[in-house]
C-alpha cells in the first residue's frame, strides 16, 4: 500500500530544502541571492490598443494592454485625468486562479501597480485634463497574468510602465461645456518618470530578489518596494505574515535601489 504525502509535508520537505540551500548562498535556480531573472520586452503587439507590452521575467509572462479614451474627472481632482490599473488572473496562467469575480490576489496586484505608478507621477495627470471639471483623458491600463513562476508585481510593473511608454493618446477637442469631438491623429502619451518595483522575499533568515514561484509558496513574507527615475522610494507593499528588521528593511532601501537603477537601463536598452 502506498501513502501520498500530505501538501504539509510536501512544503516541509521543500522547505528544508531550500533552506539547506540558502545556508550555503545557493538558490533553487542557481542564483545568487540578490540576483535577479532576466527578463524580455515586446511592445505594439494589441494593434486595438493605444498601447501594449508583453514582459517575460523567468517564466512568468504578463501582458498589458492600454486604452485611452475621455470621461469624466473625480470631483476632488477636477483638473486631472484619471490614470485606472486592472488585472486579471488568467486560469491558463496557473491552477490556483480560477474564472469569476476578481479575486483578493488580482485586486491587490492591481492595487500595487496602480500605487507604483501614481505616486512616482509616471505622467502628469493635469496635462490629460481638456475641460476641468468636466472632460478629461481616461487611460486604463489592463493586465493579463499569462504564465505565473512567481514574482507578478515586478513584471506586472515593468509591463505597464513598457506599455505606458509605447501609448499613443487619440486626440480630441473640448468645447466648454465638456463636449468631446475625436480628431484625427494620435499624441505621444508624455513619460516624466520610470518606476521599478522590485519584490523580496524572506526565509527564514535570508532576503531574496525576485523570488520564484516555488520560493513564493514557502517564503515568510515579501516586500515590494518602488522606486523612481531619481532612486526615491515611492510605494512600499508588505505581504505574509513574517516581518522585516529595521535593519533589513535599512539594507533593502540600499541594495534594491541599486538593483532597479539596473533593471530601468536594461529596459530602456529594450524599448529603444
Amino acid at each position: 500500500m502506498s501513502v501520498t504525502p500530505s501538501e504539509s509535508t510536501i512544503s516541509s520537505l521543500a522547505r528544508k530544502r531550500v533552506e539547506e540551500l540558502l545556508g550555503e548562498g545557493k538558490r533553487l535556480d542557481g542564483r545568487e541571492l540578490t540576483q535577479c531573472r532576466e527578463f524580455e520586452v515586446e511592445t505594439d503587439l494589441i494593434g486595438t490598443a493605444e498601447g501594449s507590452a508583453q514582459v517575460k521575467l523567468g517564466k512568468t509572462i504578463v501582458l498589458v494592454g492600454i486604452k485611452a479614451g475621455t470621461g469624466e474627472p473625480f470631483p476632488d481632482t477636477p483638473d486631472q485625468g484619471v490614470l485606472t490599473v486592472n488585472a486579471e488572473l488568467v486560469p491558463i496562467a496557473s491552477p490556483n486562479f480560477e474564472t469569476g469575480p476578481p479575486r483578493e490576489g488580482a485586486i491587490e496586484l492591481a492595487r500595487v501597480v496602480d500605487r507604483s505608478l501614481r505616486e512616482s507621477k509616471i505622467v502628469d495627470l493635469e496635462k490629460l485634463c481638456l475641460v476641468p471639471g468636466k472632460a478629461v483623458y481616461v487611460i486604463f491600463v489592463d493586465i493579463y497574468v499569462l504564465n505565473h513562476d512567481g514574482n507578478l508585481i515586478d513584471a506586472s510593473v515593468l509591463a505597464a510602465l513598457s506599455a505606458l511608454m509605447k501609448t499613443k493618446l487619440p486626440k480630441y477637442t473640448a468645447k466648454k461645456d465638456g463636449t468631446v469631438t475625436r480628431k484625427s491623429g494620435h499624441s505621444e502619451l508624455k513619460i516624466q518618470n520610470m518606476p521599478i518595483s522590485l519584490t523580496t522575499g524572506k526565509i527564514g533568515e535570508s532576503l531574496l530578489f525576485d523570488p520564484s514561484l516555488e520560493e513564493e509558496e514557502i517564503m515568510d513574507s515579501r516586500i515590494t518596494m518602488t522606486f523612481d527615475s531619481e532612486g526615491n522610494v515611492r510605494a512600499m507593499q508588505k505581504g505574509g505574515h513574517g516581518v522585516f528588521t529595521t535593519e533589513e528593511l535599512k539594507t533593502l532601501v540600499s541594495t534594491a535601489g541599486e538593483k532597479t537603477s539596473e533593471i530601468r537601463d536594461r529596459l530602456k536598452e529594450l524599448i529603444k
